[in-house]
């Protein structure tokens, strides 16, 4: 889903990055690499544990000189605006409140350059959701702490954060529906 994701979001040499909730890393690394030494990729993780990990990654892989890590919530990014021309998130937007999604998209919209790119990988809610969304969602209500995601409508939230969204990939993950965006910002 994430190596779909990636392709999607076409990061290209000299281009700078950012990744949303980077996690341990995985991703910062092909993103390093498609960026180049020309480009630059920035990462944010509420979690200061995830962010020691992928420090760790990036140092063995010999490129921790190409990404800067902040340990910061997406709803409040430390960047100026316009400052990136892509934007990677794989599995976050469904962690936030339905409240905050709106704020991180806005977010998102002040970081990203006119043109620019963002690329979510999202569990998706459909308007008929399948037996095996109807159980993860129960289990969401009933174990946050356990289930700490739910699906989203990604794709309506990217347009009413006015992003333009032209293309998706629709996959499934153990019955559960994902939705690969690539979302532009006007420009």
């Amino acid at each position: 889903y994430r190596e779909a994701g990636l392709a999607k979001l076409a990061v290209q040499p000299g281009e700078r990055a950012l990744e949303i909730g980077f996690g341990t890393g995985h991703c910062l690394l092909a993103l390093a690499r498609a960026a180049g030494e020309a480009g630059k990729v920035a990462g944010v993780d509420i979690s200061e544990g995830m962010l020691k990990v992928a420090q760790e990654r990036l140092a063995a892989a010999g490129l921790a000189g190409r990404v800067e890590l902040h340990n910061a919530d997406a709803a409040h990014l430390p960047f100026e605006a316009n400052t990136f021309d892509a934007i990677f998130m794989s599995f976050c937007l469904e962690l936030f409140d339905t409240p905050e999604i709106p704020r991180v998209l806005e977010q998102c919209w002040k970081v990203l350059r006119p043109g620019g790119r963002l690329c979510t990988v999202t569990l998706a809610k459909q308007a008929q959701d399948n037996l095996a969304v109807r159980i993860y969602e129960w289990f969401h209500e009933k174990m946050p702490g356990v289930v700490d995601c739910r699906p989203i409508f990604a794709r309506q939230a990217l347009q009413e954060a006015g992003f333009e969204t032209d293309e998706a990939t629709q996959m499934s993950m153990w019955g559960l529906p994902v939705e690969v965006i690539l979302a532009l910002k006007p420009g």
